[in-house]
């Protein structure tokens, strides 16, 4: 099953592709960000997104996305900006038929690390030997997406 985990962000989205035969049996085929300039109108930033996903989506053809759901206790800006991105990024999904699990940063923790309390170095070390890779994806944004799509995987397998 192709998999495609997805870290939204406005100036930077996060995607990662992987291939998972079966739990254990899950290999990497490759991971990439879509950024837009802050200095462009916000929307114009997520017109960009949701073309190049949209481009990503129909010449990669994945049969699932996992994306994060948001928790921020501060910023709402923020919030609000990456609130309107996932939302296009879902709607890129969706066009196209791709079924979409949402996860929250405890679930996606406790199901890679089965802490739900790890962090985010702890969350990438297991990816790096999950997908046995030789050093952590960069950038971070890219890194969490395989965090998310490796997920996806895992959740799937204990699903059939």
């Amino acid at each position: 099953m192709i998999i495609l985990g997805i870290d939204p962000g406005l100036a930077i989205v996060g995607l990662g592709l992987i291939d998972a035969k079966n739990r254990t049996d899950v290999e990497v085929i490759e991971w990439l960000t879509i950024e837009t300039a802050a200095r462009l109108p916000v929307s114009e930033r997520i017109l960009e997104i949701h073309k190049d996903l949209g481009a990503f989506l129909d010449e990669t053809k994945p049969e699932l996305v996992v994306i994060e759901k948001l928790f921020f206790e501060t910023n709402v800006r923020t919030a609000m900006d990456v609130s309107q991105a996932r939302g296009v990024i879902m709607l890129a999904a969706s066009e196209r038929g791709i079924p979409i699990l949402e996860i929250t940063p405890l679930q996606l923790k406790s199901g890679i690390t089965g802490d739900g309390s790890a962090d985010k170095k702890q969350v990438q070390s297991m990816v790096v030997q999950i997908l046995k890779l030789k050093q952590i994806p960069k950038p971070d944004d890219a890194a969490d997406a395989l965090a998310l799509a490796v997920y996806g995987a895992l959740t799937n397998e204990r699903e059939r």
